[in-house]
């Protein structure tokens, strides 16, 4: 996840600084996918497109503002990780990593 996490989108963490949440599994048209959710509590630098990667539309939302039309990993782990999200997904299967909250994720460079 650490690793993948600075290749997709240049952002420094340690593990001390990640909680994995879970992992789903689903079944869109014949591919079976496997996601694991996270949630980093601290990170160094700022996102930005890193080169000849596909994570280049994601970006950083409030809870309470999430846009309509979420990747469907997306919107699955979120809900998994907060049920009461009013995100609209059809169901998959969540197996929970972690069973306690999460930190409330904080950038060092003072941004959150």
């Amino acid at each position: 996840m650490i690793r993948e996490l600075a290749e997709e989108t240049g952002l420094i963490t340690r593990p001390d600084d990640v909680t994995l949440l879970g992992t789903l599994v689903d079944h869109v048209d014949d591919v079976v996918r496997v996601t694991v959710g996270a949630v980093v509590g601290a990170w160094q630098g700022r996102p930005a497109k890193q080169p000849e990667e596909s994570a280049d539309n994601c970006a950083r939302y409030p809870l309470d503002r999430l846009p309509d039309g979420l990747c469907v990993c997306s919107a699955r782990i979120l809900t998994a990780w907060r049920p009461g999200l009013p995100i609209d997904h059809a169901p998959a299967y969540f197996t929970p990593h972690a069973h306690h909250k999460a930190p409330t994720a904080t950038a060092t460079d003072g941004r959150a």
